[in-house]
């Protein structure tokens, strides 16, 4: 028993005094920001909008519906933060009408010279956080998101049956394959949009719904490894089929 006593004091005096070696850090925890809205196409891409089938077309007004606009304005929480020097704060906002209720929706998502587009994530994505405007209305919130493997996931963000400002931060589920093994196709998560539904019974003859601050939560050193740079070594075969074809003819000649 002594002489147990005796190793174990031995063995916490060396740990004591053994040299401390670093360890890598393998958590890097970053805020990133999709977009801020206050200078439209300041991060590469525009907006754009989508509705469900029974979106109302108001043809003798020439309007057609959902429509989208940006405002001045901003939360009052992030007015502290809001320095004199910064652009005018604005915000994103959208309007819609529909015929009938029922499962009706509407998708805002980035969009370049006029197209689709998808925005990549960096590292692994832990959270979104957004500012949301609600109208007091039974709407519901979603983030569409395609992992790293190509499959479209909704994640759900809950009621918008508020009023005035709010900020909603929603967990990224463990089960979203983020990073792929293959070399060839997606390399992270990718944001699509936000989706807005109606509840069946709520009214739809006027809603309104504004953004602000769309960011994500990430860990970007996630998936970063000793000699991560390799995975995009150049071994020759990157050619642009222009440069590929000209060197085919000049072999012909």
């Amino acid at each position: 028993m002594k002489k147990g006593v005796v190793l174990a004091a031995a063995f916490l005096a060396f740990a004591v005094c053994a040299p401390v070696v670093a360890q890598p850090n393998a958590r890097a925890v970053e805020t990133i920001f999709i977009d801020k809205f206050d200078e439209p196409g300041s991060y590469g891409y525009d907006w754009g909008i989508q509705g469900s089938r029974f979106s109302t077309n108001d043809e003798e007004n020439g309007i057609h519906y959902p429509l989208m606009n940006y405002f001045e304005g901003m939360p009052l929480s992030l007015k502290p933060y809001h320095k004199p020097s910064d652009p005018t704060a604005q915000v994103l906002g959208v309007k819609t009408k529909y015929d009938r209720k029922g499962e009706n929706w509407l998708e805002v998502f980035p969009t370049i010279g006029g197209e689709r587009t998808e925005i990549e994530c960096l590292g692994t994505v832990t959270q979104f956080d957004l500012w949301v405007w609600g109208a007091g209305y039974l709407y519901y919130l979603e983030i569409l998101v395609r992992d790293a493997e190509g499959r479209t996931h909704i994640i759900p963000c809950g009621n918008l049956q508020f009023n005035g400002w709010r900020n909603l931060v929603v967990n990224v589920p463990t089960y979203i394959r983020q990073h792929s093994r293959f070399r060839s196709g997606p390399k992270n998560l990718s944001f699509l949009g936000l989706r807005v539904r109606s509840d069946v019974n709520e009214f739809v003859d006027d809603y309104v719904v504004y953004f602000d601050q769309i960011k994500y939560v990430t860990n970007t050193l996630a998936n970063v490894y000793d000699g991560y740079e390799l995975r995009e070594a150049d071994f020759g075969d990157k050619k642009t089929s222009s440069s590929t074809s000209s060197s085919g003819q000049a072999a012909e000649k």
